[in-house]
């Protein structure tokens, strides 16, 4: 178990901003950064980080937290493995004490299969770089292709003997479970043999680097033994979401904002040795929507490197149509015939391989036409089919501007008319959103005016929409709407006590969680809200206890709704504009910027949330008074009069301190 001590020195060193762009690219938008989710697909991003606070938040999906949260739904991590990632990346040595047997076994279920998955990989390469048979075999295969040791190393390849149960012998006798072996695909199904034997080992790492699957290459040349054989889909790898190479590429495709997409394993190796980092690899199967998301959230430019052969070109189209409907930048590039990416670099050296790639990049839409023209020469009905085919590509594109260049261009290039085009495009676009709305209305549960929430995706996310009946469904979660009464009030008194509770105030010496909880301490049982009453009453015992609360204690809370409402207090999708400053020199006059600004802040809620409670009491009292009246208990009017305008004052002046206006009915 990890000290509490090292939790805290862990959270104090993590940045937000910093693990989310080991995954996410993001982009400075003020104080804040963006980027495209990537817990749900989108076009436009709605997907938030703020640095100050340490936090994200998806203002689509909903999905929002700290570091720890995004770590443990990104990567299906436990809170102890999230913590231990981010010691790792921030270098921070942990003294875990002795954990309880339950601890361990918890611990041991959650990591299990990337444990055994770690054997195998340290197998491999044990069996690689220190038995003659590797040595002789798949490490001279390895050199003959032209790779070095730290490259072998740092992509995990390795070798499995022609050996029938040597791994499950070593993975038995070091106490690793038979079903995790089975399992993962190291060991047969009847757990009597390796699964992978006489073959060269390649690692298949998920983004934070560690080792989800296994490719092993054959080294017969027996035509009925299959090339290449995976491991079993498992909870930690889903093929058609994993490119191979993506954790080693991930940093340099940011920087460059372009991915170089190969078919190969050893593509992928032999270009990232030779300095070009940003390539990854499809692994021989047609494109999925999956692997296109990945791409996406860290470039919008997309390059993809086939052989000139048939096979490459067919292999190039395949899936194309699903990358422009993500709105990605894709062009073609075939090789010399003859040449795969891993040989062009091997013989030419990777400046000349650039320059090629970078001179024969062709539009997919253009590659797509001119092919097309090639092979439908003479014959109309292909020509026809080529036509709709073309059509059919360029309605998937969803910015219109980008339409209307490719139309323009395969007019051209078709010598069909260009307004022909545009009302060809403009009916199956209509279609589809057609087909998409009847399918939306036709869910259970959906209402007879539901709209798809495409039509939200691209709504400017600093421009709200003028009437509140517009917002979309997911528009409630951002707490936009302003909450009428009493509950509005304790909110405010909430959102004070998560994101400045530990403050200071310098006047007072004492936090601003002690200074309200002081204040409202009579007040605390009579929230008409209960979850808001919950957390103002569990604050109040913890200062009386003597323990602290900060955001990220709300964050992690054990109960889901109250880390959900600390998210949305948090996280606000507006944010002051710097150009006020910057373009206009003209900063705030008479006040600090709000969130410097608490001990106002605090007070103004203090006054609100008191001028509403004694609101509540005097109609109350009033109630009390006019019954009195209709009994003819004059004793009783009396003294509730003289109550109610005890009341009255003290409503009127916390009223005249607020600057609020006091209607009297």
């Amino acid at each position: 178990m990890i000290p509490p001590k090292q939790v805290q020195e862990i959270l104090d060193a993590t940045r937000i901003e910093e693990v989310v762009e080991d995954f996410v690219t993001l982009k400075r938008r003020g104080v804040n950064m963006i980027g495209l989710c990537p817990f749900h697909g989108e076009r436009t991003p709605s997907f938030n980080v703020n640095p100050a606070r340490n936090i994200f938040k998806c203002f689509g999906c909903g999905k929002a937290g700290d570091a720890i949260t995004f770590l443990k739904e990104h990567e299906n991590l436990t809170y102890p493995e999230a913590l231990r990632w981010l010691a790792r990346k921030y270098n921070i040595e942990i003294q875990e004490v002795e954990r309880s047997p339950e601890q361990m076994a918890e611990a041991q279920l959650a990591d299990s299969l990337y444990i055994v998955n770690d054997f195998g990989l340290q197998h491999f390469q044990k069996q690689l770089f220190e038995t003659d048979e590797g040595k002789s075999v798949a490490l001279s295969y390895f050199r003959k292709r032209g790779l070095r040791e730290e490259t072998i190393r740092a992509f995990g390849l390795g070798y499995a003997p022609d050996e029938r149960d040597l791994l499950l012998r070593k993975a038995k006798s070091a106490g690793h479970n038979l079903e995790l072996l089975k399992k993962v695909g190291l060991c047969s199904q009847d757990g009597s043999r390796d699964f992978f034997r006489a073959r060269v080992m390649f690692a298949i790492h998920n983004l934070s680097g560690k080792v989800a699957a296994f490719a092993g290459r054959t080294m017969s040349s027996e035509k009925t033994v299959p090339k290449y054989v995976n491991s079993p889909e498992t909870e930690i790898y889903v093929k058609n979401k994993i490119l191979y190479g993506a954790f080693q590429a991930k940093k340099a495709i940011r920087q460059l904002d372009e991915c170089l997409l190969v078919e190969g394993y050893m593509d992928v190796i032999s270009l990232h040795q030779a300095g070009i980092e940003n390539v990854v690899a499809s692994s021989g199967t047609s494109l999925t929507e999956g692997q296109l998301d990945a791409i996406r959230r860290n470039t919008k430019n997309l390059k993809i490197l086939y052989d000139s052969d048939s096979a490459g070109i067919k292999a190039a189209l395949r899936g194309l149509d699903l990358a422009l409907e993500q709105d990605l930048n894709v062009k073609i590039c075939l090789l010399p015939k003859g040449h795969d990416p891993d040989s062009y670099v091997q013989e030419f050296g990777s400046e000349a391989f650039t320059k090629y790639i970078s001179e024969n990049a062709t539009d997919f839409i253009f590659f797509k036409t001119n092919l097309g023209l090639e092979e439908t020469k003479g014959d109309p009905y292909k020509r026809d089919g080529l036509e709709k085919d073309i059509v059919g590509s360029i309605a998937r594109i969803p910015d219109p501007m980008k339409r209307g260049l490719f139309i323009r261009e395969c007019s051209a290039l078709l010598q069909v008319r260009e307004d022909a085009l545009y009302d060809a495009v403009e009916k199956l676009i209509k279609n589809t959103i057609k087909k998409k709305e009847e399918k939306v209305v036709r869910q259970p549960g959906a209402a007879s005016d539901s709209r798809p929430p495409s039509e939200w995706s691209d709504w400017p996310s600093n421009v709200p929409p003028s009437d509140s009946s517009d917002w979309p469904e997911s528009v409630p979660q951002l707490s936009l709407k302003a909450k009428a009464g009493a509950e509005f009030q304790e909110r405010d008194i909430v959102r004070l006590l998560i994101l400045y509770g530990q403050h200071v105030l310098p006047e007072e010496n004492i936090t601003v969680g002690e200074y309200l909880l002081t204040d409202i301490e009579e007040s605390l049982g009579d929230f008409d809200n209960p979850l808001y009453g919950k957390i103002a009453v569990e604050c109040h015992a913890m200062l009386v206890q003597g323990k602290v609360f900060d955001q990220h204690y709300f964050i992690q809370h054990e109960s889901g709704e109250v880390a959900n409402l600390a998210i949305d207090l948090l996280a606000e999708p507006w944010e002051f504009s710097p150009n006020w400053e910057v373009m206009w020199n003209y900063p705030l006059q008479n006040q600090p910027m709000p969130e410097h600004n608490f001990t106002l802040d605090m007070r103004q809620a203090l006054d609100r949330f008191k001028l509403q409670k004694v609101q509540k009491m005097c109609a109350l009292n009033l109630t009390r008074v006019q019954t009195a009246s209709k009994s003819g208990d004059h004793e009783a009017m009396m003294r509730f009069m003289k109550i109610q305008q005890k009341l009255n004052e003290t409503r009127n002046e916390i009223a005249l301190r607020a600057g609020t206006v006091v209607l009297v009915k």
